[in-house]
This record gives structure tokens, sequence and C-alpha cells, in this order.
């Protein structure tokens, strides 16, 4: 379904995106007083005030064919019972608003705690177990998806865009000659931590379906593995937590360094699309392009 609303030019905004959020919101009939921008990454998350919705705004139409993902997925899973994120019903989801992506999703409701490594690790397993039914088409997992949207429209430095096309390349024929012996199944994509939720009473939930895909199982352990050995983000006992419960330490494997180059090379590009948002997030972006420029340096990168 396609809705028009007044085009911008300024690129992809908190200030555009509660405009698109807006006219979502009429289109499907909801009221979008008192909305409130959660947070503003790949996508940008409302809250609404007046019944319990998330509005989940994507960046433009090149998105379309992931949110037509998102919302097969969350279906698939909601039909078998799966901890994790609900539609909406009674929605005709995606809309398209002015370019735009627009999903609807039921307001989770969170408990007193954040969810665990050791959690994210047995959902992880259990993810990984399932058997795609027939007729859920998945893609397969691409780290290069997305990144010369992002190199060409970010607001960045000239020289910094010519670094990472360059390093886009590099990493293009290291990621050609991995070698997987893992079976292929159903892949989160962003399996980070930040992406489990626990609710109010205290059953842990898998968000964001976004990168969700049919692939082999390390680009999921890739993230908390980057996270711990690269980046120093969880301590010895969290991340062993997170191998215990699932079952594999994805450092041992001798694809991981290939791995890791990937994983941060789109850390950097997905924060760089939002450095016009505030100083802090340029401060960071800075960080980690200059870790990029020395792979062999210390990572201070903050988690965002």
């Amino acid at each position: 379904m396609a809705v028009d609303a007044a085009r911008s030019e300024e690129g992809f905004t908190s200030a555009m995106a509660t405009r698109v959020m807006s006219a979502a919101c009429r289109a499907a009939g909801l009221d979008d007083r008192g909305a409130e921008l959660i947070r503003l990454g790949e996508n940008a998350l409302f809250r609404l005030a007046t019944a319990p919705v998330i509005v989940r705004v994507a960046r433009g139409e090149p998105w379309l064919p992931k949110a037509r993902v998102e919302v097969a997925v969350a279906r698939w899973l909601a039909a078998e019972g799966f901890p994790a994120s609900r539609l909406i019903d009674g929605l005709e989801q995606p809309l398209l608003i002015d370019g735009h992506p627009v999903t609807f999703w039921r307001l989770i409701v969170e408990g007193d705690r954040k969810a665990t490594y050791g959690e994210l690790g047995g959902l992880l397993r259990d993810l990984h177990s399932m058997s795609v039914p027939a007729g859920l088409e998945l893609p397969a997992f691409d780290p290069f998806d997305k990144q010369e949207l992002r190199i060409s429209k970010a607001p960045i430095s000239e020289d910094d865009r010519v670094f990472l096309r360059k390093r886009w390349q590099e990493l293009r024929g290291q990621f050609e000659e991995l070698r997987f012996e893992t079976p292929k199944g159903p892949v989160h994509g962003d399996a980070h931590v930040q992406n489990l939720m626990v609710n109010d009473r205290d059953e842990v939930i898998l968000i964001d379906f976004e990168a969700f895909c049919f692939d082999h199982p390390e680009w999921d352990l890739m993230v908390t593995a980057v996270e711990h050995h690269s980046l120093g983000w969880q301590s010895d006992e969290q991340y062993g937590d997170f191998v215990r419960a699932y079952g594999r330490d994805l450092y041992d494997w001798h694809g991981y360094d290939t791995l890791r180059r990937l994983q941060e090379f789109g850390m950097t590009t997905w924060l760089m699309q939002n450095v016009q948002e505030n100083e802090e997030t340029a401060a960071e972006y800075r960080r980690r392009i200059a870790g990029l420029r020395n792979d062999d340096a210390p990572r201070d990168w903050r988690p965002w």
C-alpha cells in the first residue's frame, strides 16, 4: 500500500522520519499524537502514546524487500510460538509512505532487567535448530547489502568515502574465500544482546528481523564474538555464559578474523548514517573509522 506524503531532500533525519510516521498512522487509522522517537539507526522507531504500538520507519524504498521479510518472519515465528516480537493484527503491512516502508508492532512492556548473554546463546541455539517452512523465502546473508547506499549517501568526508570503498573491495575478496562446514538454516542476521528484550512477565523476546536470512549460523555467532574478543564489551564470564549456552566459541574458527573485519566495517557504516544528528554520534564515528584505518590498533569503540 502506498501513500504520498510531503517529500524532502534533507535525508533520513529524525524530523523526516516523524513526518513519515505521522502519515503512516493516519493511513492505518492510528493516533500519532504524543508519539516518541525511541531510536534512530537503520530505521526510526516510534512509541505511540495512544496505543501499545511501535511504529518502525525504514530509510527508503530500497529497504522494502527487507520489510517484507520482517513481516513474513514475524508471522512464521508467531505461528511456531517462538518468543519474538509480534505484528499488529489487522493491518496491511508493510505500508509504503512516500517511499519509506513502515511496519507496526505490539509494544513489549519491559520488565526490570536486561537479557543476559547466556539467554542470547540459548535463544540462538533454539532458532538455529528450527526448520524454515516451504513458502517462506529468505535471502542469503549479504554482509555487503546496502553498503554502497550507506557509503554514497552518508554525510562523511570524501577521503573517508574513498577509503571505505577500497576497504569494501578488499573485504569482498576475503569473503569469497570463506569456507563454511555448518549447514544453512534460519539466521537472525543482527544477533546482539540489544535485540533481546525481557518483558514484564520475565520472558525473553527476540526483536528486529530486518536482516533475517537463510545461511550459516556463524553470521549470528560473529556479533557477540567480535564484541568480546575485539571490542571488550563483555566480561569473560558473560562471554563464557554465551558460549556454554550455545555450545560453540566462534573465535576458534579459521574464518573468525574475516568475519571480525566484516562486522567492524558494518558497525562503522551503520553508525555513519546518523553523524548529522549530534556530536556524540559524530565522535563515535571518528573513533570507528580510525580503527578501520589501523587494523592493529586497540578498539576503544563504545556500544551504540
